[in-house]
């Protein structure tokens, strides 16, 4: 068996990376095989095609992003862990140089753009499942606070609100580029789920 031609993860990061700037459609498999310093055809060959290695690229973002979420929703009062996840959310969407905008909201709006050139189901499902994944985080934070008395509402239905309302901030960031209004937004966001600096 002939030894692996390139480092995988580091393929994976610098193609994640190309997909997250420009898009699935606006990247191409030449331009990160040159980034990355391999040949084209050693990447059809690892992942059979672009869409191919953006969903296997994607799942080892949402994997990382899973466990960094995890952390941040893991100390404090109840008001601090959902501070921190927006936090996390909005420095995400900043991050990079323009920045970056978030990757799932990013490859939703290229679904099916156009006959032929949208994302198939499988991709589809990957979005839909870290979206899935980060509600039922947020939902078990939400009912952890409600058993230390620090939330009264309906833990699944606040948890698919600040959802939510992360994929507004996620076009927001895109259409006016103002990172202090979208804390604003996420502090209003926590006010009306927890009520005015209580909990």
């Amino acid at each position: 068996m002939r030894p692996r031609e390139f480092d995988h993860d580091d393929v994976l990061r610098i193609a994640f990376e190309q997909f997250w700037r420009k898009g699935v459609r606006g990247t191409s498999l030449s331009d990160i095989a040159r980034d990355a310093g391999v040949q084209r055809g050693s990447l059809y060959n690892a992942f059979g095609s672009k869409e191919a290695l953006f969903l296997t690229a994607y799942e080892r973002y949402a994997g990382e992003y899973l466990v960094t979420l995890r952390k941040a929703l893991g100390t404090g009062s109840l008001r601090k862990r959902l501070t921190a996840f927006f936090d996390l959310t909005i420095t995400n969407f900043r991050a990079g140089s323009p920045p970056r905008g978030c990757p799932t909201t990013r490859g939703l709006m290229e679904l099916g753009a156009a006959e032929g050139e949208g994302l198939d189901e499988e991709v589809r499902e990957a979005f839909a499942g870290l979206v899935s994944c980060i509600t039922a985080l947020i939902q078990e934070t939400l009912s952890a606070g409600a058993e230390r008395g620090e939330f009264s509402g309906n833990p699944a239905a606040a948890a698919l609100h600040i959802v939510t309302v992360t994929r507004g901030l996620a076009v927001l960031e895109r259409a006016f580029d103002d990172e202090p209004q979208l804390r604003k937004i996420a502090a209003h966001t926590i006010d009306l789920v927890l009520g005015k600096k209580g909990g």
